[in-house]
């Protein structure tokens, strides 16, 4: 039985099918645009400022494939991105021009991307034992393995997660380019019927999704944030209410890469909504 590259035995497989995952994922972006070349990279190839939902739904389908997707699902995605990011390049502030995949970009956009998702989903109230919450930056190295990383050179606990940032803050900064994702995430510039969401989405995921990152993280925005009791009020009355929703329904968004496990595991793979203790 194909279970893919993680399985339903990881604490990556139940947290990253739980709601807040979609606070977690923009505060990401968040947390991304602070190191100025790789928000260099996103401003200078992405289209998200044509496309705004184009890249979130990218980035979720790419995580949704990974976390619960087939072997040969996982590692079409996998040589996708490889792909793709082998023919990018950017240049700095210098001027100067460089890879998408070097290799110090990528720690970088993985480090923030999954200690978002960890963060922010036990802040929303989501359970787990700090033994689970290394088991889960562990699992993440084979994530990180995908893109073209070293798995050892990749952060694999709390405590070494927390040394990589301590290491890495002298090189994040609020730049003109941070300043234009930190608009974009708050105001993306959608038309149509969309458009009508914008002034829930800005306060209940904009808004929100920064104000849960790390203090430092928002000194260096330099933006307020909402005080630190009413974000992780909101942010769990949000989840609460996404709870509401059946999980099916849920778990359907993006491309239903849970539901597609479940059918082909069985229904006793389902995630569930917190993890016993270990």
């Amino acid at each position: 039985m194909d279970v893919g590259l993680l399985g339903p035995g990881t604490v990556t497989w139940q947290l990253h099918a739980d709601p807040a995952m979609w606070v977690a994922g923009i505060a990401s972006l968040h947390l991304q645009s602070l190191h100025p070349r790789a928000v260099a990279a996103v401003v200078q190839n992405s289209t998200f400022q044509q496309d705004p939902l184009g890249r979130l739904m990218r980035t979720a389908d790419f995580v949704g494939t990974v976390s619960y997707g087939s072997t040969e699902e996982v590692e079409r995605a996998a040589a996708r991105v490889r792909g793709v990011h082998r023919t990018l390049r950017a240049k700095d502030s210098t001027g100067r021009s460089f890879r998408i995949d070097d290799p110090e970009l990528l720690l970088w956009v993985h480090c923030a991307e999954v200690h978002c998702f960890l963060t922010v989903l036990r802040r929303a109230g989501y359970r787990l034992t700090d033994a689970q919450a290394d088991r889960y930056y562990a699992e993440q190295r084979r994530t990180a393995a995908l893109v073209g990383l070293h798995a050892d050179e990749v952060p694999g606990s709390a405590a070494e997660m927390a040394d990589y940032f301590a290491a890495v803050l002298p090189e994040l900064k609020r730049t003109p380019d941070s300043e234009v994702v930190y608009r974009f995430l708050h105001r993306p510039p959608v038309a149509g019927l969309l458009r009508l969401g914008l002034d829930a989405y800005e306060p209940l995921l904009g808004h929100l999704a920064y104000s849960v990152l790390p203090e430092w993280a928002i000194a260096l925005h330099g933006h307020r944030p909402y005080p630190e009791p009413a974000a992780t009020a909101l942010l769990r009355a949000v989840r609460a209410a996404a709870l509401l929703v059946p999980a099916p329904i849920r778990w359907g968004v993006p491309e239903g890469h849970v539901n597609k496990a479940i059918r082909r595991l069985g229904l006793r793979v389902a995630p569930r909504r917190a993890l016993l203790p270990t």
